[in-house]
């Protein structure tokens, strides 16, 4: 185990004060997987009025200390070095209403979530796993530690954190504990918003969303109540081979691991059940797209997630059927970066790939997002005019050509946008100005 010199200073004043320190949780499990940790937790006997005489020489944050973590600064990193400790009760579903401190390392480790995270190590003394925890990481298992049932009843959010701790190691969930997770949902509703968007976004960054999602849709309804009604719903047309929720899972798959490709994805066809029509025994979701976006934006806030990933994840469901038939020419792709900008078209074109991936084969359509994309990076590198940023003239330009001030200076510069998009017209100076003094003219003939 690669341990920083930061925690190996922490160590090193604990095993001098006569107290052992043993790195537990993540980085333990990080770091028998071959991962360098980001995160290193450290536990120990010392209580915390010990510790805080122990570290009297570094920078001390004590907002931890009733919990009993003490956070030390060592060489710039802030260290959590955390008393062996024994959870109370808890009433909430989230946190004990009192800790109590042990010299037992056992009964630390005891009260911890999955076998996984409740390993620790020691660089004098090695390995402490009491549950199983390295078998299971061998075997890719996700496992409660003992009774499943109560450490959910314990924090709710742990039925969430299962699921994606499975999608991001790409883990199977023990059989004992999926069962719990499903008879306990419902403790999901306990969890404040701003959480379980956080662990939902991992989840579907996940190696293994796709599998978590197909068998856990019960669970994610929870939170997003608008899943169920995707669960078994047929596509009875010629471009679909699965329901609406398989179908949704398999993009998701398929999408790049981005929370925004990702989160756009899920709810790109969530709408469809409230649009299916069906005419000579075909269906028809004619309108999904604006539904969609609108479950997506009614979603994202009830689960308080921040305005920029909302306002994009809409837009992109939103418009995610723009590039289905879009052409490969320059035209439209201008038309498509105008609209949208650079990223979000790239984003459109991706979300069109993770959607068509998801269906049975269509020859060509494939190659075609790719030559669009490759044409939107070029307009990218040529600096192309797709924008009024981008335009030979200004508005001052435009009144001294004759142009009236006011709301007529930016009428007139987006009508030459679209000329010069639509190539009728060269973004140069004076062919941008005679054309602007003929739409002038043009307004004042109709006016008159």
């Amino acid at each position: 185990m690669r341990i920083p010199e930061s925690i190996n200073k922490a160590l090193g004043v604990l095993a001098r004060g006569g107290f052992e320190g043993w790195l537990v949780g993540g980085c333990v499990r990080d770091s028998l997987m071959g991962k360098q940790p980001h995160d290193w937790d450290v536990t120990t006997a010392a209580l915390p009025g010990e510790m805080l005489s122990l570290f009297a020489d570094y920078k001390l944050i004590e907002t931890g200390l009733k919990h009993g973590t003490v956070t030390v600064v060592i060489d710039g990193e802030p260290i959590e070095i955390t008393t062996f400790r024994i959870d109370g009760e808890y009433r909430d579903n989230r946190r004990p209403v009192s800790v109590s401190f042990t010299s037992e390392l056992s009964e630390d480790l005891s009260r911890r979530d999955f076998t996984v995270n409740a390993m620790a190590f020691s660089p004098q003394r090695g390995i402490c796993d009491l549950f199983g925890g390295r078998e299971d990481l061998d075997a890719g298992v996700i496992r409660c530690v003992g009774d499943p049932d109560l450490r959910f009843a314990e924090d709710g959010l742990r039925i969430l954190r299962a699921l994606r701790f499975a999608s991001v190691l790409d883990f199977e969930i023990a059989e004992g504990t999926a069962e719990s997770v499903r008879r306990n949902r419902e403790l999901l509703r306990n969890i404040s918003a701003e959480r379980i968007f956080s662990e939902f976004v991992k989840l579907l960054c996940g190696a293994g969303a796709e599998r978590i999602l197909r068998s856990f849709p019960e669970v994610i309804a929870v939170f997003v109540p608008e899943v169920m009604p995707c669960v078994g719903f047929p596509q009875n047309t010629p471009w679909h081979d699965r329901d609406v929720w398989e179908h949704t899972v398999a993009a998701v798959n398929a999408a790049e691991r981005d929370p925004i490709m990702r989160l756009s994805m899920f709810f790109h066809d969530l709408g469809k059940p409230a649009c299916f029509t069906e005419e000579n025994g075909r269906a028809h979701f004619r309108g999904h797209p604006a539904e969609s976006a609108r479950i997506a934006g009614d979603v994202l806030s009830r689960l308080k997630s921040d305005n920029a990933t909302a306002k994009t994840v809409k837009t992109v469901v939103a418009a995610h059927e723009e590039t289905v038939r879009m052409p490969a020419e320059v035209i439209p792709a201008k038309r498509l970066v105008r609209r949208y900008g650079y990223e979000n078209a790239m984003r459109l074109l991706a979300s069109a790939r993770a959607d068509l991936a998801a269906k049975p084969h269509i020859p060509g359509a494939a190659e075609r997002l790719d030559r669009i994309g490759k044409i939107v990076d070029a307009l990218r590198a040529g600096n192309a005019c797709v924008d009024l940023g981008g335009l030979a003239v200004g508005g001052r330009e435009l009144i001294e050509a004759g142009v009236p001030k006011g709301k007529a200076v930016g009428e007139v510069l987006e009508k030459l946008l679209s000329m010069v998009i639509e190539e009728s017209v060269e973004n140069e100076r004076g062919a941008l100005i005679k054309a602007a003094e003929a739409l002038a003219e043009s307004k004042k003939r109709e006016e008159n």
